[in-house]
């Protein structure tokens, strides 16, 4: 240890842990610890068993980040995430008890990201190259965003219904990152829930992919929630 928490970052759907590329150099450049798994993608139970996994090889407090979906993985870890020091979204889903993710998602128009997903025979949900390059990664270099497309993880169709629980976020601080071009998640939603969980907030003009885009700025909102994590235990519930 060097005194600096670790950092576990967690992909969404239809994404890798090398969509954390960019972020993950410029901390490790600053000296931290980073993690990068990759997810099944396969229910929540198994997302979450996952990043448990993850969390025990940690060997002290520890900074988890997601996107998009990742936000819901890390959501999910409830009030048993006893090394987890503080929650960073990036473009994320935040949701309460009792909320899904087709619940949320059927309260408005389909985001244009979202508007053609494919579902295979396990089914499993795609984004078609289209949409992924000219929505969900739309402020991305297009040869850049054809490979992101190329590397997609799909996500089964049936964790959209799979209901919160007690979201992790209610017992410690949260950080967030607004992307105000998203086209998946919409910023108000995002906007929604970086309020009600009382997050730090910080906004950027990108797509949904900001931790690609604006590595830059993902990278700096993880450091400043270690920074303020740094001196405080693991695991205690109070909030900032």
């Amino acid at each position: 240890m060097n005194g600096r928490p670790n950092i576990v970052l967690v992909h969404g759907a239809w994404a890798d842990g090398s969509c954390w590329s960019g972020v993950i150099e410029r901390l490790q450049a600053a000296g931290y610890q980073v993690t990068a798994p990759q997810f099944p993608l396969t229910s929540m139970a198994n997302d979450v068993a996952r990043l448990r996994q993850v969390l025990t090889l940690q060997d002290g407090p520890t900074i988890v980040a997601g996107h998009s979906y990742g936000g819901h993985i890390m959501t999910a870890l409830g009030t048993d995430a006893p090394n987890v020091a503080a929650l960073v979204y990036i473009a994320a889903f935040g949701l309460d008890q009792g909320e899904s993710l087709a619940a949320l998602l059927s309260q408005g128009p389909t985001p244009p990201a979202l508007e053609h997903l494919f579902t295979d025979q396990q089914g499993f949900m795609w984004q078609p190259q289209d949409d992924y390059v000219q929505h969900f990664a739309a402020d991305v270099d297009p040869g850049r965003a054809k490979a992101m497309h190329a590397a997609q993880q799909p996500i089964a169709g049936p964790i959209f219904a799979e209901a919160m629980g007690v979201p992790a976020w209610k017992s410690l601080p949260s950080w967030y990152l607004i992307a105000t071009q998203d086209q998946a998640i919409p910023p108000d939603a995002q906007r929604m829930f970086a309020s009600r969980m009382g997050a730090t907030t910080t906004e950027v003009p990108a797509s949904h992919v900001p931790m690609v885009s604006h590595p830059d700025e993902a990278a700096q909102l993880i450091k400043t929630a270690a920074d303020a994590r740094t001196a405080v235990p693991a695991g205690r519930a109070a909030r900032r």
